[in-house]
């Protein structure tokens, strides 16, 4: 396996664990809360402004279009691709490490209330600004709204439009080198050279 091969490998398992660990937090949540809280009044973590509520939602995210399941199982589907497909096609140079951690957000994210509508019918939501009265979310809805924000900001002041070439479906290239893992990979094999020629 050569350096190029060994970095994707690198890049696709730590997505994995990120993804793994993302939803694993999600799940976990959402279980508390429905062991301590189902049937039982909220907990107020800040008096009149945040609190602990069990809610059962049958919607999207904080509570919109509600009893359309298979819709949303639909829409998670697409999600998935068009997420797993921009991530196999991100560079792994370090400027798009942000983009490329935000967007396994937004899928874990959306893995997470898919997981809750197949199993359950429903998403377990429990996150609620009592002061402003906003919907009531979770955990999975925090990862794709902060990180959808996160890449509005990321395309508007850090990236230029040929730094998003890589999106293109017409281009094959995936996980391409940074300049370091060339020069890296350059460097290891004037080494091997000079070690037999020791020899």
């Amino acid at each position: 396996m050569n350096i190029k091969e060994k970095n994707s490998v690198k890049m696709i398992l730590i997505d994995s664990i990120i993804l793994v660990i993302a939803i694993a937090a999600d799940q976990i949540s959402k279980y508390f809360i429905t062991m301590n809280l189902k049937g039982n009044p909220p907990i107020e973590l800040i008096k009149n402004i945040l609190q602990f509520y069990y809610h059962e939602n049958r919607g999207a995210a904080f509570g919109i279009l509600q009893g359309q399941t298979i819709f949303f199982v639909f829409i998670a589907i697409v999600v998935f691709g068009v997420m797993s497909f921009i991530i196999y096609k991100i560079p792994s140079q370090r400027k798009y490490i942000k983009l490329n951690i935000a967007l396994v957000l937004i899928l874990a994210g959306a893995i997470g209330n898919t997981l809750d509508r197949v199993i359950k019918g429903f998403v377990t939501d429990f996150i609620y600004f009592k002061i402003i009265e906003f919907p009531i979310f979770n955990v999975a809805d925090m990862y794709i709204t902060i990180a959808t924000f996160a890449i509005i900001i990321m395309i508007l002041f850090l990236y230029k439009e040929d730094d998003l070439q890589f999106m293109s479906i017409s281009k094959k290239s995936t996980r391409t080198l940074t300049c370091d893992d060339t020069q890296n990979e350059a460097e290891q094999e004037n080494a091997k050279i000079k070690d037999k020629k020791a020899k």
